[in-house]
């Protein structure tokens, strides 16, 4: 046991629970500098992971730029607009191509919060 030092360093990081161990160096401050940096970027690496499966997510939601596609139709000689992600139609396409869209963002929220079970 002559000139050895027992300088192993663990750190725990409580919210996500990643234990990072290092023994690699001789001073036990060095240890735990080098734990903090592995522990820095497994969190950084978990942060990114994160993200990734956000944007995949959010891409598998977009939809192609095809026909049949669409998320509204326009039928302007039976005077009717239809949104076909939450089915909902008005017979006001005056009001409807001027801008007033609530009645349709209203009709895509509820379905929104039916889907969640809110």
């Amino acid at each position: 046991h002559v000139n050895k030092t027992e300088s192993a360093v663990r750190v725990r990081h409580l919210p996500s629970g990643i234990v990072v161990e290092c023994q690699q160096e001789r001073s036990q401050h060095m240890n735990r500098d080098k734990a903090m940096q592995m522990l820095k970027s497994r969190l950084y690496e978990r942060e990114l992971e994160k993200k990734l499966e956000e944007k995949d997510r959010v891409e598998a939601q977009k939809m192609k730029n095809e026909w049949g596609s669409q998320i509204r139709s326009y039928v302007l000689d039976d005077r009717r607009v239809k949104d076909h992600r939450t089915g909902y139609q008005t017979s006001q396409t005056d009001a409807v191509l001027d801008g007033d869209l609530d009645d349709f963002l209203k009709a895509f929220l509820m379905t929104g919060a039916v889907s969640k079970g809110e």
